[in-house]
């Protein structure tokens, strides 16, 4: 067993580097031993659409024919249907690889253990659960919205030392800056492991956000704002930039260039979460404002929190959500303090 953690380690740190790449896919890194004991070929999943980690892996051995006496480690169960690309399990067996060990199965509805199945119906000798918290930590975006029927959710926030988000209405400073430029930069290497960035009406027409990650390279996530009454001016930079962006509201169906208006219960953050879900969509940021945050927080729709708190009080203003969760790590950063909690057991549902 510690043999096989030592090789499924350096198969997550392969798996790692598709982060930000591979989504709606998760991340899997691929490690395949000799028979002596060292590594042969490597290889993780660099895109989504693109070969998956055991194929890359197995390309990169230069000699083929030692596959027959290898092992193979892979952080999450091979594949055993065509999607984009032919099932790795498949390839496993076609290659003669005796030996596979596996660091989680793949909670995906036509995945879900038929993997390891095939594997072993083909005489392959299949080992599962080796480092298996790491490997579903990994992939914990991945692995809650096939449990869960619904994205992972982080809620995102910054707030002043005095607990406030915004300053009142007539202040004349909002949007209320606390981040620093350093602190600015790491938020939008968030936004880029993010699918998708969600915002209610009031942040929309108050700050007018493009909510890109301009700052960091990657793809920028699908935009998404909450309009109950569509009370969002039309010019703003959310629908008017050329990005796909949707507006979930209680008025109307209606596609506008890159903008789709989707009506339903916008209150309801199961149901709008439910339809990103259906599009692809596996993890999801919420930037606020209070009555949205509040709003997942209350109904226990959340998986991950981060606040950045400023050394800036201000007195009066919105003030920040309130939330009872687990700290899980906390950071000070170019001069503000930025935490990540979870939630509580008593929150889970």
């Amino acid at each position: 067993m510690i043999v096989d953690e030592k090789y499924m380690r350096r198969a997550l740190q392969l798996a790692r580097l598709g982060a930000g790449h591979t989504s709606p896919n998760p991340m899997v890194g691929a490690v395949i031993v000799g028979p002596d004991g060292t590594i042969i070929g490597e290889g993780w999943h660099r895109k989504c659409g693109e070969a998956h980690a055991e194929v890359n892996a197995v390309a990169s051995v230069t000699d083929a024919s030692l596959l027959r006496d290898s092992t193979i480690y892979v952080t999450l169960e091979p594949c055993s249907h065509y999607g984009k690309t032919p099932p790795c399990a498949r390839l496993l067996i076609e290659r003669g690889i005796p030996r596979v060990v596996v660091g989680c199965l793949d909670p995906f509805v036509k995945v879900a253990g038929r993997g390891v199945a095939m594997l072993r119906e083909a005489g392959i000798e299949v080992t599962v659960g080796v480092l298996e918290r790491e490997c579903r930590e990994l992939n914990r975006r991945f692995m809650t919205a096939h449990t869960a029927g619904r994205p992972w959710v982080q809620l995102k926030w910054a707030q002043t030392a005095d607990g406030y988000i915004a300053l009142p209405p007539d202040a004349g400073e909002n949007p209320l800056h606390m981040s620093t430029p350093v602190t600015m930069r790491l938020m939008h290497r968030q936004r880029a492991l993010c699918d998708a960035i969600v915002v209610g009406a009031a942040t929309a027409r108050i700050d007018n956000p493009s909510l890109t990650t301009r700052q960091w390279p990657g793809r920028s996530p699908l935009r998404v704002v909450l309009s109950r009454n569509l009370s969002i001016p039309q010019n703003l930079k959310l629908l008017t930039d050329g990005l796909p962006t949707i507006v979930y509201n209680g008025v109307k169906d209606e596609v506008c260039g890159t903008v789709q208006y989707v009506k339903m219960d916008t209150t309801d953050p199961q149901s709008w979460l439910e339809d990103l879900y259906h599009r692809g969509v596996t993890s999801v940021m919420v930037e606020g404002g209070t009555q949205v945050l509040q709003g997942l927080i209350a109904a226990g729709t959340w998986d991950e929190a981060r606040i950045e708190v400023s050394s800036r009080r201000v007195g009066q203003g919105v003030k920040a959500p309130h939330i009872d969760a687990h700290q899980s790590s906390q950071y000070l950063i170019d001069g503000n303090t930025i935490t990540y909690l979870h939630r509580t057991p008593s929150n889970m549902s």
